[in-house]
């Protein structure tokens, strides 16, 4: 005696061994031997072997048509058997009663099972509600084939134009695009970008990597929409108060920035800024005064965006939104708008509005006394470093170098920033370690590239750097001794984070330091400004320590200000990789980092070389580079031989190494 059951949702059929009333001993087709209760058991029969019996079946089951089936059967539940006799108008062979049980149970759609070989047909509205929802899958099964053929033979379909930049970069995976696309791609064997790039979605490699930053950070774009632009004018009748000018306001009374008047007086200085060439947002000037008696007044000067953009206001909501001015080869995103920062920025020419630190220095350059005012600062140049690195550097240090305008002030200022720097114990820039500024010239349809080498710890840098370090620390002490609420940045066991608390800066030898110096360019340093602005007109402060809105502004920053300077690191990769392009480079000298890590001369670019051999960090390496793919940001590294021993190799600023 044979048996067909079911076990684990399958059909099985079986020799029986022992039948033990409640349950079965059988051995199966497999020679598997199972107990089986006898519930479980759906039909029993002596002919044809069990084996034969599903091999069979299956194949007969295929011919019948459920929709007849549907048909014939009746509203009440009923057993497979039943509707067997029912169908062949006979009592049923056991292939056939096997055959339609499998029929029945393969068409859920037409037949809801209510127990062990028991079904009822499915409600006619139900049903009809079943079969459309199957055409429909149907119809998009053949969708997903067409567009995924489509895709393969380099034709974009015409349904994905408007879904181009979510398949990119945050693909749907319930749309028939997204299947489609992943189907065309395991069957191509290529990448999502890959294969729309060759059916020309993507025409620009530099375009694929900007739009996804937008896509993810700017995703209403990069406009401003409609603003007001602060008009803010300026009376001559402001005087000073122990040598601190206090700030006045009037205008239309309703907390308005527009129409504001403030009595700011005029400082009696010449300051100059010193910035790269491109830039615009000029946050900091600087100036020298002599004084009387011997000595010097320095004046550091920081662009005062505050004044003209109150927390809470439009300004303030797009400041906020943007938290920084995001920075890559070629382009940048401003904070704020062009028209904002044409009006605060420290252009030459003008008399801007400032919040200014004064450091009274004696000629043997120890700082005898400071101030911090508001006032207007007479700005007579904006000094670039391409124009005057050539002639204020290192060797025109020592050996006396050509005259220009402002090389006394500056040698002043680069002889008192030495003096700070050996005070705070450590340097204000890594020396000897190579940076690189990128000029992309968007004359060509994808843009040529320059890399230029520039040496880190200059004069200039130095000079800039020391400067900005003392006003930031100087002014975050200032705040944290009047207990008014600021954001610090604290490095501790080597870790850099914001905080609230005025905790030290181990990396810069500072007790606190609060950035405060490029309110144009970062909303941390415009949130600390307003914060100063108050002490200074002894105003109460926008933001408390325990302020919401102080806390929620510092960890935004700080993930906003990581996910833009990654997206910076990412668009520097991108654009060494086209400069070997452009260059045609194939062979090229590099620094050996860790195992399989390189970093090639020339560029900071990091690239894995497998077949490098074991080698002492910064061994001087000669390399092949080859396959360079823009999209993935990639290129094959193999090594050729030795150059050099690590200790004539050039020193790496860990921070530059990727994990």
């Amino acid at each position: 005696m044979h048996v067909l059951f079911e076990e684990d949702g399958a059909f099985k059929a079986g020799t029986v061994l022992a039948d033990n009333t409640s349950s079965l001993q059988v051995e199966t087709t497999s020679g598997r031997r199972v107990k089986v209760k006898a519930a479980h058991v759906l039909l029993r029969f002596a002919v044809p072997a069990p084996g034969e019996l599903l091999e069979r079946a299956e194949s007969e089951s295929d011919g019948l048509e459920p929709e007849f089936l549907w048909e014939a059967c009746p509203d009440a539940e009923f057993g497979f058997e039943d509707l067997a006799r029912e169908y062949y108008g006979r009592p049923p062979q056991p292939v056939e009663a096997a055959a339609l049980l499998l029929g029945l149970h393969a068409a859920p759609i037409y037949f809801h099972r209510k127990g062990k070989g028991r079904f009822r047909k499915a409600p006619p509205d139900i049903l009809k509600a079943a079969l459309a929802g199957l055409e429909k899958k149907r119809q998009q099964a053949l969708a997903i084939e067409r567009m995924a053929a489509e895709l393969k033979a380099g034709t974009l379909p015409p349904e994905f134009p408007s879904q181009l930049k979510a398949l990119l970069y945050k693909p749907d995976r319930n749309r028939l695009e997204t299947k489609a696309l992943e189907l065309a791609c395991a069957e191509s064997g290529l990448s999502s970008a890959h294969l729309l790039a060759r059916c020309g979605a993507i025409p620009s490699s530099h375009d694929y990597h900007f739009e996804r930053f937008l896509f993810e950070h700017f995703p209403q774009g990069t406009g401003f929409g409609e603003h007001e632009v602060p008009e803010i004018t300026f009376s001559v009748s402001a005087q000073r108060q122990n040598g601190h000018p206090l700030p006045r306001e009037g205008g239309r009374g309703d907390g308005s920035q527009t129409g504001k008047t403030l009595e700011l007086p005029l400082a009696e200085v010449q300051a100059f800024s010193i910035d790269a060439a491109a830039t615009t947002e000029i946050d900091d000037a600087f100036s020298v005064t002599s004084l009387a008696g011997g000595g010097w007044r320095i004046g550091i000067h920081i662009a005062a965006p505050g004044l003209g953009i109150a927390p809470g206001s439009p300004l303030d909501a797009i400041a906020r939104r943007r938290l920084s001015t995001v920075y890559m080869p070629g382009r940048k995103i401003t904070m704020l708008p062009e028209d904002v920062v044409e009006r605060f920025t420290l252009s030459a020419g003008r008399d801007c509005p400032a919040l200014s630190l004064y450091l009274d220095v004696g000629p043997d350059y120890a700082v005898r006394g400071s101030s911090s005012c508001v006032e207007r600062v007479p700005v007579a140049a904006n000094l670039r470093h391409h124009d005057i690195e050539p002639v204020f550097n290192e060797e025109t240090l020592a050996e006396g170098g050509p005259d220009f305008p402002y090389r006394r002030e500056l040698t002043l200022l680069w002889e008192f920033a030495t003096v700070l720097e050996a005070g705070r114990g450590k340097p204000s820039a890594n020396q000897g370690v190579t940076e690189y500024n990128y000029y992309v010239d968007w004359a060509e349809p994808e843009g040529r590239i320059d890399i230029v080498e520039r040496r880190r710890g200059s004069p200039l840098d130095k000079l800039v750097a020391e400067l900005m370090i003392v006003a930031n620390a100087r002014w975050g002490k200032l705040l944290a001794e009047a207990q008014v609420a600021a954001i610090y940045r604290v490095q501790a066991a080597g870790k850099v984070r914001m905080t609230t608390a005025a905790l030290s800066h181990e990396g810069l030898g500072v007790d606190c330091y609060a950035w405060s110096s490029s309110p144009l360019r970062r909303y941390v340093d415009l949130v600390n400004q307003w914060q100063l602005l108050a002490l200074l007109s002894g105003a109460a402060p926008p933001f408390t320590a325990r302020s919401e809105t102080l806390l929620a502004a510092m960890r935004d920053f700080e993930i906003a200000y990581a996910a833009y300077a990654e997206f910076q690191r990412g668009m520097e990769r991108y654009w060494c990789l086209r400069w070997l392009q452009q260059e045609r480079v194939e062979a090229t000298a590099a620094g050996v980092v860790r195992e399989s890590l390189v970093r090639l001369e020339r560029l900071p670019l990091f690239l894995r070389c497998p077949s490098l051999p074991a080698c002492a960090p910064r061994t001087r390496v000669s390399v092949t580079v080859s396959g360079i793919d823009l999209l993935a940001a990639e290129a094959g590294c193999r090594y050729l031989t030795t150059l050099a021993e690590a200790a004539d190799a050039e020193a790496i600023d860990d921070a530059d190494i990727p994990e």
